[in-house]
């Protein structure tokens, strides 16, 4: 983006500022006595480990709460995306509950082990080391946070672009039951049940269970299928003691079970070979992998499952000292196929599994004094992330070999780290605090990677043990350890009790590791693994309150310097030499330097008693400065993905007292301007800028005992594309394919409290 289009976006925002202000809940006349002031209901969150105003955190951070998210119908956290500012969170290519997440620009979009991502999602505080399983439902939540900037001083696990905390709901003191069912079009029929019982006045115990199904967008043409489908089964479980007044102890576990049909995308070229034409509608597919029997070794169904359990420990020593332990263990597996070509014959298929585990213990201190309050922390992980795989070039097999070929990869990442982290705020006077923090890391990876392509249906792992070897093209193990110190400073003033102005720096850091598709017999570099990323992040801020409560207002810029960004990809090779593609390398390039810059809005604003409004917007100006190939700077070629130059958003919410309840009016409007989804633009798979509108009515009982909702979902059906492959030399069929968001989508909801 050019200086001059950043320059006309802020300038957009400025005039956006004044009708931007907006609040996500309203105050209705039965809550408010007819002679008392109204204003907005205060937001507290607990972005620096400590529960606070939002107007008082001198960070970036947007924050949902569980009321707000289940009156706007929200399934999952992709939709946090549409009002968080400078935020791209969507499913991840050809998967169904994989995240891809990207804040100012920050994040990582390849899934396999080895490669990190750039924005760390924690739930009740537990870092989710892999994306697998993290597209996270939302029920049964307290609140969501998304945090802006890089974060290290404060959290487990450093992240360079942001965070993601979701938190479920703590267990109540008297008896409860919920029950909420939702039907919607696409034949969707969910299930959720909470509850929650107090067996002493020391001791409660809960849950919750979700089912959540839905038919397909559309259809496998050639099995009759459905095709971008929902069947997912989820739950949590948890015990809280309460030995004494200081001390708090809490038992979780969870499980979530994926079994929603394989997602292939849509072409977006006729076939090469076969001449099959482009689809009419973009959620069907020719795709047919998962019944091919190079595949048959995993079965024809789609399978994703995680799990974990946990322990906190929270122990107030005294009215200054909290000391806080966090246990964690968790694994996910999955299996699944991936149809490159999305055409019923094998030109491109890959039947692959994940499987991760992780251990994880974080101790933290916290200090709460007259000038000084803060958190010193220590954080252990220990996670291991493998891939397997094959890519089944059978169609160019039978071409070139008079056999199907299939390239096998195997790679393991164990990962070993600890880090030393503190932040502490010290008021300097009553309106001028300085907050200090730094974080020491030391990650060590461990890889163990191999390759090699094989005659035959498959390689031996997937179901062909008389396959003919071509020889490894990649056998190695290797390890590396990678040091850093991270630090954090913010000014913050406040100018009266209502504005507060803040300033900054802070440093973000990501480890280097190994590609799990690296050649070594090819390219011998890839023993030695790829380079640390690091940010460095200037922040300034205002926020502020209005109108005696009515109007609240939040700020920030930032200029941020980015070294060394990892970018993963796959190289197609030809082998042979023959001058066709038969295989493919992976390749990851350490970006040498780019510049993110942005301006990012939130308002809330009380507009009359009963109606509220809430707005935001970002406009970026992401730039690579320099990205060398063989010594030339070829930045000029390059762009960051997943990063929209603009976007934003506005909600409206009216509440009409009845006589029985409360009904709400909701209805909102977001924007995001043009993306690539790869480093290089591909115009056949990168989206246009695209707007989409969602309403809902929602009626609450009086006793708030019951709850009746309809909600709709991108009503003016926009087609807007979220992920894509690009593959055109590898297989013969010109393998191009792009993922799409949710077509327009009615869901009716009810909800009963006993």
């Amino acid at each position: 983006m050019k200086s001059s289009t950043f320059l006309k976006s802020a300038l957009m925002a400025g005039v956006a500022l004044p009708l931007g202000i907006a609040s996500a809940t309203s105050v209705s006349a039965q809550e408010a006595a007819a002679d008392a002031p109204i204003g907005l209901e205060e937001i507290m969150v607990t972005a620096r480990r400590r529960s606070e105003s939002l107007q008082d955190v001198p960070i970036a951070v947007t924050a949902f709460s569980g009321s707000d998210l289940e009156m706007q119908g929200t399934a999952d956290i992709t939709e946090l995306a549409l009002s968080a500012p400078s935020v791209t969170l969507e499913a991840s290519r050809a998967t169904n509950s994989t995240l891809t997440a990207f804040i100012r620009g920050v994040g990582q979009q390849d899934p396999l082990a080895g490669f990190e991502q750039g924005v760390a999602l924690y739930v009740d505080d537990i870092y989710m080391a892999r994306p697998q399983a993290a597209l996270l439902d939302v029920y049964d939540v307290e609140r969501i946070e998304v945090l802006r900037g890089p974060q290290g001083t404060l959290y487990g696990r450093n992240a360079v672009g942001g965070a993601i905390k979701y938190v479920t709901k703590r267990l109540s003191d008297e008896p409860e039951l919920k029950v909420k069912g939702n039907l919607g079009t696409y034949e969707q029929i969910d299930a959720i049940v909470s509850a929650s019982y107090p067996v002493s006045d020391t001791f409660r115990i809960g849950g919750a269970v979700a089912s959540l199904n839905r038919g397909g967008f559309g259809e496998y043409v050639t099995n009759g299928d459905e095709h971008y489908n929902k069947s997912i089964l989820a739950g949590r479980i948890s015990a809280e003691l309460m030995p004494s007044d200081s001390l708090f102890i809490r038992l979780a576990a969870d499980y979530t079970k994926d079994k929603s049909n394989p997602k292939s995308g849509t072409r977006v070229n006729p076939g090469a070979v076969s001449g099959l034409p482009v689809l009419d509608s973009v959620f069907d597919t020719y795709a047919d992998a998962q019944n091919h029997p190079s595949t048959a070794a995993l079965g024809t169904d789609n399978d994703i499952e995680a799990k974990g359990v946990n322990a906190s420990i929270e122990w107030e020593v005294n009215p200054s000292v909290t000391l806080k332990s966090i246990t964690a263990y968790r694994e996910d597996y999955s299996k699944g196929v991936i149809d490159f070509d999305s055409l019923p014959i094998d030109d491109m298929d890959t039947p692959g599994i994940y499987d991760n585990e992780q251990f994880s213990q974080e101790f933290q201190l916290a200090y709460t004094g007259d000038k000084l309050t803060g958190l010193i922390g220590f954080f252990y992980l220990d996670a291991s992330a493998s891939n397997e795989f094959d890519v089944v070039l059978g169609q160019l097999g039978r071409v070139a070999f008079g056999s199907e070929l299939a390239a096998y990869t195997y790679g393991l990442i164990d990962t070993k780290a600890w880090s030393v982290f503190g932040d502490m705020t010290y008021e300097v006077t009553e309106k001028l605090s300085l907050s200090f923090g730094g974080r020491y890391t030391n990650d060590k990876r461990d890889a163990d990677v191999f390759r090699e392509n094989y005659l035959g249906q498959n390689s031996p792992a997937f179901g062909s043990p008389n396959a003919i070897g071509l020889g490894p093209s990649s056998d190695f193990e290797a390890s590396k350890t990678f040091k850093d110190f991270s630090p954090r400073v913010v000014l913050d003033y406040k100018l009266n009790d209502d504005v507060t102005v803040y300033g900054g720096f802070s440093q973000g850091f990501k480890a280097g590791s190994f590609d799990p598709r690296g050649a070594n017999f090819i390219a011998p570099e890839v023993v030695d693994g790829f380079d640390p990323e690091t940010l460095n992040s200037f922040e300034a801020g205002l926020k502020a309150t209005f109108a005696d409560g009515r109007i609240r207002t939040n700020i920030a810029v930032f200029h941020s310097k980015y070294k060394d960004m990892q970018i993963p990809g796959s190289i197609p090779v030809d082998s042979d030499g023959d001058g066709t593609n038969d295989g493919f390398v992976g390749s990851v390039t350490n970006a040498g330097k780019a510049t993110i810059k942005g301006i990012e809005f939130e308002g809330d604003f009380l507009l009359t008693e009963n109606l509220t409004m809430r707005a935001s917007m970002s406009a970026l100006d992401a730039e690579i400065d320099e990205w060398l190939v063989e010594g030339v700077n070829i930045a000029d070629q390059r762009e960051i993905q997943n990063t929209p130059s603009f976007t934003s958003y506005v909600g409206l919410n009216y509440a009409m007292d009845i006589e029985n309840g409360t009904v709400n009016f909701l209805g909102n409007w977001s924007y995001k301007s043009s993306i690539v989804q790869f480093e290089t633009p591909v115009p056949e798979i990168d989206q246009d800028g695209y707007s989409l509108f969602n309403a809902s009515i929602v009626w609450t009982s009086e006793d708030n005992k019951y709850t009746i909702g309809l909600h709709g979902k991108n009503l003016f059906d926009k087609l807007y594309k979220t992920s894509g492959y690009n593959f055109p030399t590898l297989g013969l069929e010109n393998n191009i394919t792009a993922f799409y968001g949710p077509p327009r989508t009615v869901t009716a909801s009810f909800g009963v409290k006993f």
